[in-house]
Order: C-alpha cells, then sequence, then structure tokens
C-alpha cells in the first residue's frame, strides 16, 4: 500500500534533514512573532514557494527535453534519459522517493505541508483566526475566509 500523499516525501526523507526543515519552520515563526508587521511579507514568499512536487515536475521535465533534443540531434540512445525520467516519475508517485528527492530535500526544498504549516502558523500569529466564532454555519464560513 503507498504511503499518504502528505507523508510520503517526509516518509523517505533522512530524518535530518526533516529536522532542520522543522527547525528552519519554528525559527521563521519565532522571528515573526517579534515581528508582526513583516508577516504579510512572508507570506508572500510562501506563496511564490516552489514546493518538491513542482520542483521535482520541472526538473523531469527539463532532463526529459534535453534527452529528446540529444535523441534528435546526437543519437538516438539519448531516448533512454526521458525514459529513465518517466521510471523515476513513476517511483515518486507510488513511493514518494526517487533519487532527486534527496538533493532537493538536501537543498532545502519543502513539502506543500511543510510550507503550510509555516503559513498558517503565521496567519495564526497575525490574528487571521480570531473570528472564527458563531453558529456553525458562520464559524464554517469564517474558517474558509481565515484559510484563504
Amino acid at each position: 500500500m503507498p504511503p499518504a500523499t502528505a507523508d510520503r516525501v517526509p516518509q523517505h526523507t533522512a530524518a535530518h534533514l526533516n529536522a532542520r526543515i522543522e527547525e528552519d519552520i519554528e525559527a521563521s515563526v519565532a522571528y515573526y512573532a517579534g515581528r508582526p508587521d513583516e508577516i504579510g511579507r512572508r507570506l508572500g514568499e510562501l506563496d511564490r514557494e516552489w514546493d518538491i512536487e513542482r520542483t521535482l515536475e520541472a526538473n523531469a521535465a527539463g532532463v526529459s527535453l534535453f534527452g529528446l533534443l540529444l535523441a534528435v540531434t546526437v543519437d538516438r540512445k539519448w531516448l533512454l534519459l526521458p525514459a529513465g525520467v518517466a521510471g523515476f516519475l513513476m517511483q515518486h508517485a507510488l513511493q514518494g522517493w526517487c533519487p532527486p528527492i534527496e538533493l532537493f530535500r538536501r537543498l532545502g526544498v519543502r513539502t506543500a505541508g511543510e510550507i503550510a504549516r509555516e503559513r498558517y502558523a503565521l496567519k495564526a500569529l497575525r490574528g487571521d483566526f480570531a473570528g472564527v466564532a458563531g453558529s456553525p454555519g458562520e464559524r464554517a464560513q469564517a474558517a474558509l475566509r481565515a484559510v484563504k
């Protein structure tokens, strides 16, 4: 049974890398706790941050296109490169791991969940969730507005 989507990359990442990413999130939240006027700027940065899936997809597309270009201009044997990339993508889809993941995680590329964790901690610091009160229907609408 494949691991849950949200857990699969951290499950296949070395513990010290997961710990470093977690420490970076905690340090960021602690920093902005003392600088609430800067939280909006940081949230903008988080909105533009590429997660591991996007990074992997862009890398795979680039390497595949490069392999196709070499196959057309140099030698058909270069078709093995995009074939290998497709295999890695399938492995990642099923297991949550493929060889480039370790490199990207070492470079600090985070999962969407890790980025969201920092985002929502900062929004909570800013007070975005303070207005979630009232009847169940009102609370549901306020909660949906708060997470936008």
